[in-house]
């Protein structure tokens, strides 16, 4: 366990000196987030306007199951955030593998390449948006078989899919294509019996905590005992704002970390700012 926490240390760390070197790519995450805000939005009040979340609400109830109506609305919300999310880390990874070749992106770099992709985003957004609701479906099922099962298939999928965005980036091919060589390029360069390595991703969860345990926490106790909702608005700002500036620099560096494994897995070589000894233990053997 400690090897793995220090091993993705290591790897958060190396992606931290690409970072260094193209700040910029911050903005990618950065836009990804605000476009998720404003997609909500767009969605939520014309539904609750209309009163459609009503109306969905009464069919599902006097049918007992999902409305066709919920249904449709459900995959275009689906649909919208992923494009969002996979055109905004088209560019992040579009943008981190230029540096990691040798070169000096820009932001309009990032946009250019995940603009030229747009067929494929659209495409693997489909395909996102459709595994979504159907491990939603089974989640919904109330007995803890269905929740088991659908974790497992989750993170199978994650796991399938975590070179799909640098196959796009790289190799310009469409989405069914990039999900089979990314489970190829896992199989070929970890082996058949692997499993993620959640290193990365739990170190950025514990930062988060402990900025919410550290700085939150005395924030809201100051302000519960002065009693002001202006101060009380204020601490619940401040820890919005540095719990997501943590979230964005996780977002930016998973990001760069995507890249340097899918160079490490297509080339042989992860680039010169990872040690190919960590990179090779990125995934573990079950």
């Amino acid at each position: 366990m400690f090897e793995t926490f220090s091993r993705s240390w290591e790897l958060l760390k190396a992606s931290y000196n690409v970072l260094k070197q193209d700040r910029e790519l911050l903005l990618f995450p950065l836009f990804s987030t605000l476009g998720l805000i404003l997609v909500t939005i767009v969605f939520a009040i014309p539904l609750f306007a209309s009163g459609l979340v009503e109306q969905i609400a009464n069919e599902e109830e006097l049918s007992g199951g999902q409305s066709m109506l919920g249904l449709v609305i459900a995959f275009l919300f689906y649909f919208v955030i992923y494009t969002v999310i996979i055109f905004s880390n088209t560019a992040l990874i579009g943008a981190a593998m230029i540096r990691l070749n040798g070169g000096d992106p820009t932001v309009r770099d990032g946009f250019r390449i995940a603009s030229e992709r747009i067929g494929s985003i659209l495409g693997y957004a489909a395909i996102a948006a459709t595994v979504g609701m159907v491990l939603n479906a089974i989640r919904d099922r109330d007995n803890i078989v269905s929740q088991i099962f659908a974790g497992i298939l989750e993170v199978a999928w994650n796991l399938i899919t975590f070179l799909v965005i640098p196959v796009l980036v790289v190799e310009n091919v469409g989405p069914i294509e990039a999900i089979k060589r990314s489970g190829r390029y896992l199989k070929r360069t970890w082996g058949e019996q692997v499993t993620a390595n959640f290193g990365v991703g739990l170190i950025i969860f514990l930062a988060s905590l402990a900025a919410l345990l550290v700085i939150g926490g005395p924030l809201v106790l100051i302000a519960q005992a002065t009693g002001s909702p202006v101060i009380m608005f204020l601490a619940i700002a401040i820890i919005v704002l540095v719990v997501g500036a943590i979230n964005l620099f996780g977002a930016a560096l998973t990001g760069i970390f995507q890249a340097a494994l899918y160079n490490y897995a297509s080339k042989g070589s992860a680039g010169e700012f990872f040690d190919e000894a960590l990179v090779s233990g990125a995934f573990v053997r079950r």
